[in-house]
This record gives C-alpha cells, structure tokens and sequence, in this order.
C-alpha cells in the first residue's frame, strides 16, 4: 500500500476532522474517538456504547443496531462519509483519530512500556516505529487477527480492532514477519484479575447464597467458563454476556468471591481478551444490573 502521509500534528490549526481526511486520502479508513480513546457510537441506541460491549465489536454487548456502527467496523476511507451529519457531531467533539489497521492491509504490534520495546528490538525485525505515550507502536504490512496481551505489554492490533494516530513515525514498514504471527498462537503468559479494582458484592450474614446451595453458584461458575472457552467469535460480547448471566443470579446475594472472579477472567483471558478489557465487561455487566 502506499505510505501514509506526513501528517504534522502539531498545528494548531489541525483539526481532528482534517487530520482524518488525509489520511482517508492516504487510504487508512478512520473513525474518531472521544476522551480515553474511546470510539464514539455511531447510532442513538450506542452512544456512549450504551449496548453495555466493548466498542471495537461489531456486536459488541447487547446491540441489536440494523446496521454496522462500532467503530473498527465504521471505519472508511469515504469522504461522503467521514463528513456527513451523523458523523459531524461525533468529529466536532474528537479528541483523537483512530484507523483501522487491517482495512489498509496493517498490523500494528502495541507495545505498552520500555520493558516491551526493549523486547521488541532484540526479538522483531525493524519496520516503521511511532512514539505513544509510553511506549511505542511498530507498523507492518500485512493483516492478520488481533490478540491482545501476547505477552506483558504487546498487543497486536489488525483485524476487528483499531489503533490511535499518533503520527507518521519513523522507518519503512516492512513485511508482516513470522514472529509476530506466531504471537497470536499463544496464549497470554500472564493471568491477571484486574487492571484496575473490581468490585465484589457484600457477603450476605452466612457467608453463603440465599437461595441455592454452594454447588449451584459452582455449577454457574463452571458454565460460565464453558461458554467463554467455547466462543469462536465475538469473544468479547461473549464474555460480557457470560459475566452477566453470574451477576444476574449471584450478584446481589453475597456468595461471589475474588477465587470465583479469578476463575472468570482466566477463562477470558485465555481467549485472549485483556484484563481491562475484562474489568470493562465487569464493570458495564455490574451496571447493567444497577449493582
């Protein structure tokens, strides 16, 4: 593909809109994001991904839209598009620019932290290199699936995900090697609960759940656990969904532990998802609910 454009981010006249049209001219179908690089959704029914998933899914959560609105999916290099009122308000409101990077034939290895691209230099071939704010992104050319997590700070950003502009960086973007495929075959060295904290609810006054015996919250658990590990798409609004079917039944009646929780995100993360991205469907599954 050609090489994007030299965008120069630093006018002050540059808006998030103008920046996004060259590099639709560049052929990088983009999508703007709001505070926290989050897309915004692109219907009523999502804003603020009210649908309860992760917004780079096209059937993220619980949305039933008619058509495509999540961002990795709304992405395009169309300027009828990129312009037009029902984007006009999500732009004027952009505090970034995201693309998708599979959509112009990209993947994108994120590496999070010094320790990460540390790695990278001794381990991937050289390509293109942009700075992020802790780390750094490497752009290849070449698709492939995206996994996040691959290990401690590297996650691999290409199909059904996107990555945010930060610029036109450094070097020449060279082949998808073999190295970063084999990535996305392993499975995540580190489990972790949470990024961030993940609220429990009280225990009720015995310690155990009202209404069903200790092996019915095991069982729950258990079928939980089969139904992530068993997902073949849409992992995320599987997980999201499977974490709601447990709070529904035992969230408000004291008998969760952090083991339990534990258990849940093992199995997430195992099909890839990350541990924020599991705090996240936590969190909206909780929400949901009023809990």
């Amino acid at each position: 593909m050609t090489q994007p454009a030299v965008i120069r981010r630093d006018h002050p006249a540059h808006s998030p809109l103008q920046t996004a049209l060259e590099l639709a001219a560049a052929g990088l179908p983009v999508l703007p994001l709001r505070r926290g690089k989050v897309p915004f959704g692109n219907c009523r029914a999502c804003a603020g991904i009210a649908c309860g998933g992760r917004p780079n899914m096209k059937d993220a959560g619980t949305c039933q839209c008619p058509s495509v609105c999540h961002a990795w999916a709304a992405a395009t290099t169309d300027f009828a598009v990129i312009t037009s009122t029902t984007w006009g308000p999500a732009w004027r409101q952009a505090v970034a620019v995201a693309y998708h990077p599979a959509g112009a034939g990209l993947t994108v290895v994120d590496l999070d932290n010094p320790a990460a691209v540390a790695w990278a230099r001794q381990t991937l071939p050289a390509t293109r290199t942009v700075p992020t704010t802790r780390g750094e992104h490497w752009i290849y050319l070449g698709a492939m699936r995206s996994v996040n997590g691959v290990r401690e700070g590297v996650d691999l950003k290409s199909t059904m995900a996107y990555a945010r502009w930060r610029g036109h960086g450094t070097g020449t973007m060279t082949a998808l090697p073999a190295a970063v495929r084999a990535l996305a075959e392993k499975s995540p060295t580190t489990v972790h609960v949470a990024s961030r904290t993940v609220t429990v609810p009280a225990l009720a006054e015995d310690g155990e759940c009202r209404h069903r015996s200790p092996s019915y919250l095991e069982r729950g658990i258990a079928m939980a656990e089969q139904r992530i590990t068993a997902a073949t798409s849409a992992v995320h609004a599987t997980v999201y969904r499977a974490f709601l079917a447990v709070l529904s039944t035992h969230g408000r009646c004291g008998c969760l532990t952090e083991a339990h929780i534990a258990r849940l995100f093992a199995a997430a993360q195992a099909k890839g998802e990350s541990p924020r991205h599991c705090t996240d469907a936590w969190t909206n599954a909780r929400a949901k609910l009023g809990l």
